[in-house]
């Protein structure tokens, strides 16, 4: 099991910024292909970007395409997500997880809280 540390969240207003980070443990990171997901009140949990192990093939969903970019540092065990043109749909708890295809392997961390609002 990785052990996975999600921060960066909190509120910020329609069309504002912010920088998820996620940090993992151990010394194969470079190893895992590496997704962001997230659970919006009263949602069933979803995917919203993946990032091979290099960090040279992404993925997004639609909804998030053209707004997020989902990067990684390997020297520094993290993988990001920087979220832009923020939407009050936006806001929910975002998780990272090591994937296969869009599909999470490992257990969930605790996340953190993104709220989009005036």
């Amino acid at each position: 099991q990785v052990q996975l540390v999600e921060s960066g969240g909190g509120l910020v207003q329609p069309g504002g910024s912010l920088r998820l980070s996620c940090a993992a443990s151990g010394r194969t990171f470079s190893s895992y292909a590496m997704g962001w997901f997230r659970r919006a009140p009263g949602k069933e949990r979803e995917f919203v970007a993946t990032i091979s192990r290099s960090g040279g093939s992404t993925t997004y969903a639609d909804s998030v395409k053209s707004r997020f970019t989902i990067s990684r540092d390997n020297t520094k065990n993290t993988v990001y997500l920087q979220m832009n043109s923020l939407r009050p749909e936006d806001t929910a708890v975002y998780y990272c997880n090591v994937v296969i295809g869009t599909r999470a392997l490992n257990s969930w961390g605790q996340g953190t809280q993104v709220t989009v609002s005036s």
